[in-house]
C-alpha cells in the first residue's frame, strides 16, 4: 500500500509539472484541435500555473509552426494572449506553440483546422477556334475536400465521347477538349462542387468554337514582300536606263 501511494504521489508530480504552461482558446478547441472558418478571429491566451517553481524564469514564448512569433515585452510574463486576425486559409493546419523560455519541455500547443469554400460561382465566356485543344480550369481547394462534377448544358457530361479527359488534384479541376468542333464541343460548360459545409457552387463556362483563320508566317511573308518590291523598283530602273539611251541615240 505504502509503495502504491508513493508511486500515485510521484505520478501526480510529473504530471502537474508537464502541464505547468496551458493554452485556452475562443473559441473553444476540442483537445488539441480548434475548428475555425476564414475571415474570422482567434484568440489564443496561454498560462503558467502553480506547477513551476518559482526559481524557474516564467518568461512565455510563441511559436507559428516552428517559428517565434514577436511579442510585446509586457505580453511574455506569467501570461500571454496571441490574437490571430483574421484567420486565413494559410492558416489550416498551422500548429501554436507556447511554452517556458527557460524550459522548452514545458509548453502547450494548437493546431489550427480552417474550414472555407472553394473560390467559384463565376462565369468565363471563351472563344476558341475549330481544331484547337481547350483546358477549362476551376479552383476546388477546400476544407472540408469536395467533390467535383462537369456538366454540359445542364446535362451530367458524357466523358466517354467527344475527347473529353477530366484530372483533379484537390487544388485544381481541369477539363481538356481535344480539337474542339463547333457541333460537339460548343455550349455551357459547368465545373460544379459539392461541399458538405457550404453546399453547391460552380464555375460557368460559355464556351463559342469559331472558324478557323488562316494564318500566314509572318516573316516569311514580308520577306516576299520585300522581294517583290525590290523586284518591281528593280524593272522601273532598268526600263528608265532603256528609254534614256533609245533617246540617246
Amino acid at each position: 500500500m505504502k509503495v502504491s501511494v508513493g508511486v500515485s504521489l510521484f505520478l501526480l508530480c510529473f504530471v502537474s509539472h508537464v502541464k505547468a504552461v496551458t493554452v485556452e482558446s475562443y473559441p473553444l478547441a476540442t483537445g488539441s484541435l480548434l475548428r475555425t472558418e476564414v475571415e474570422k478571429t482567434v484568440t489564443l491566451t496561454c498560462m503558467t500555473d502553480e506547477g513551476i517553481d518559482p526559481s524557474t524564469q516564467k518568461e512565455l514564448q510563441w511559436f507559428r509552426n516552428g517559428v517565434r512569433v514577436n511579442l510585446a515585452e509586457e505580453n511574455r510574463l506569467y501570461r500571454s494572449s496571441l490574437c490571430v486576425q483574421p484567420v486565413t486559409k494559410e492558416d489550416n493546419g498551422v500548429i501554436f506553440t507556447c511554452q517556458l523560455k527557460g524550459d522548452a519541455s514545458m509548453n502547450s500547443s494548437i493546431e489550427f483546422d480552417v474550414q472555407y469554400p472553394p473560390d467559384l460561382n463565376d462565369t468565363k465566356e471563351l472563344f476558341v477556334e475549330e481544331t484547337t485543344d481547350v483546358v477549362l480550369s476551376c479552383d476546388v481547394r477546400a476544407n472540408p475536400p469536395v467533390t467535383v462534377a462537369w456538366k454540359k448544358n445542364g446535362e451530367v457530361l458524357d466523358l466517354t465521347s467527344g475527347s473529353y479527359k477530366t484530372t483533379s488534384n484537390g487544388i485544381t479541376a481541369q477539363l481538356s477538349i481535344t480539337k474542339a468542333k463547333r457541333d460537339i464541343h460548343q455550349g455551357m460548360y459547368i465545373c460544379e462542387v459539392n461541399s458538405a459545409v457550404y453546399g453547391i457552387m460552380a464555375r460557368t463556362f460559355n464556351i463559342t468554337v469559331e472558324d478557323k483563320v488562316l494564318r500566314f508566317p509572318l516573316g516569311p511573308t514580308i520577306a516576299g514582300v520585300v522581294v517583290i518590291l525590290c523586284t518591281i523598283v528593280f524593272a522601273i530602273i532598268s526600263r528608265r536606263n532603256k528609254i534614256k539611251c533609245g533617246k540617246s541615240n
